[in-house]
């Protein structure tokens, strides 16, 4: 087995390859890592890369990633080294046993001399165009957005019952039910039998996952079969499958294969499950963890029950300690009413003592100001004196004001004019005449006299005599 190391011969000048590599002379002789390295050379300069078909043994990987086995057939083997940046692409994990098509180039492994295959690329034996298909319909469909994550459904928590969709002969189909019985015995379970390999499986698979969905009488569904090769599980990569899980309004758990198989059915599914049991394993609960939830939710509720519980009867004792009998609260009342009452007749009586004592020496006060009057009481009564007189020197001054004027209104009076024989003309509607021209001939008038009235008619006017002044 070739190991991580250079595979490069010593350089050689081109004239000595060339004498190796050319026909060589009965006389020639060549050192060994000269003869390895033309062996080399005429090994990959007339091979040259080519698709090697054989047996996978003896495989192993070092620390350093590269991968070394042994490719056989029934008649012979021969050493193989896959470098790890070219193993890093492969879409499956090489394993004991497995057959396979490598794409190598023939070479030397100069520091053992070993013949061995530098390898390429590798690909299931007889299955690498079928394996080239599979990644084309992969490809369109992921392009189509049926592997989308947004459309993919939430599964049933607790499912009433659980469809399976396989052949009633397959072993995965034991290993589902013995799974689903363990771990939740209360779902019930509906199978809807299809064959999972050979010609027309494919159809059949979705004819039983169409007529799941058209019975309604499940809450999810599972797809599974056991392991196999790429062409046993072809029928989980056939579109016709791929479109009734896409189409399925139930949801889908795939579990096809083993935990390194890979299905069109496993990328379009709601969730895809490593094996079959896998798949049983998700779409039902564990009874016995939910058990145990139950049994944390109930120690919880206890708990939480206990402390209400309690806080309660805290609180109903605190009540229980305020609450009085009315008889007992009548009388604490009227205890507590004669305390005020007794507190009422203390407080009004040091307020009258207090008032009492007040009004003494307010009266002691008084008495002692009115048998010694203040100069205050002096100021007033001089003042009193001077405004008496004051007030008397006013008075006369006014009476004889008054006098002189009545003397004046008395020789203004019209009454002391009559008393010297006049009298007041007036009409009838008592306005004074004081023109003849204002009377006419018959016209009442009213005479009044120093005592008495009289009324006459007028006669005959004469006007007022014109004087004529000085020139």
């Amino acid at each position: 087995m070739g190991v991580d190391a250079p595979r490069k011969g010593p350089e050689r000048s081109a004239g000595d390859r060339d004498a190796v590599v050319g026909t060589p002379t009965g006389s020639a002789v060549v050192p060994v890592s000269l003869l390895v390295s033309s062996a080399r050379l005429l090994l990959e300069r007339h091979l040259g890369l080519l698709w090697v078909s054989g047996e996978i043994s003896g495989f192993s990987r070092a620390a350093s990633g590269h991968s070394y086995f042994t490719l056989k057939d029934a008649s012979a083997q021969v050493r193989c080294v896959f470098f790890r940046h070219k193993a890093q692409g492969l879409s499956f994990t090489l394993r004991e046993g497995l057959a396979v098509e490598v794409r190598a180039t023939p070479t030397i492994y100069e520091a053992r001399g070993d013949f061995q295959l530098s390898v390429e690329t590798v690909r299931l034996a007889g299955l690498g165009a079928l394996y080239e298909k599979f990644l084309r319909m992969k490809a369109a469909l992921e392009a189509a957005g049926w592997f989308d994550p947004a459309r993919k459904r939430e599964l049933p928590r607790f499912p009433r019952r659980v469809g399976i969709v396989t052949s009633l002969k397959a072993a995965a189909l034991r290993d589902v039910l013995t799974t689903l019985q363990r771990r939740y015995p209360a779902a019930g379970v509906v199978i809807y039998p299809a064959p999972v390999q050979g010609a027309g499986a494919a159809d059949e698979l979705a004819a039983a996952i169409r007529s799941a969905n058209a019975r309604g009488e499940v809450d999810v569904l599972i797809v599974c079969r056991g392991g196999g090769s790429l062409e046993d599980l072809w029928a989980f990569n056939e579109e016709a499958l791929a479109r009734a899980v896409f189409e399925s309004e139930l949801p889908v758990v795939s579990g096809v294969g083993h935990e390194t198989d890979f299905t069109i059915c496993d990328f379009v599914a709601d969730q895809r499950a490593a094996t079959p049991t896998a798949a049983a394993t998700l779409v039902v609960p564990d009874r016995i963890a939910l058990g145990h939830a139950v049994a944390q939710v109930g120690q919880r509720l206890a708990r939480a029950f206990g402390h209400h519980a309690g806080n309660r009867a805290q609180r109903l004792d605190l009540a229980a300690r305020r609450l009085v009998h009315p008889a007992a609260r009548l009388a604490q009342q009227a205890e507590r009413t004669q305390r005020l009452g007794e507190r009422l007749t203390r407080a009004f009586s040091l307020q009258r003592d207090r008032l009492a004592q007040r009004v003494a020496v307010a009266q002691a006060r008084l008495a002692r100001e009115l048998r010694a009057p203040v100069p205050q009481l002096l100021r007033v009564a001089a003042a009193s004196r001077g405004l008496v007189e004051a007030g008397r020197g006013r008075i006369a001054r006014i009476e004889v004001d008054v006098g002189r004027m009545a003397d004046a209104l008395g020789h203004l009076n019209p009454g002391a004019v009559l008393d010297r024989g006049y009298a007041i003309v007036q009409h009838g509607d008592a306005r004074v005449v004081t023109d003849s021209r204002q009377l006419a001939v018959g016209e009442r008038l009213t005479l009044t006299f120093a005592q008495g009235r009289a009324q006459g008619d007028v006669v005959s006017t004469e006007p007022p005599a014109v004087t004529q002044g000085p020139r």
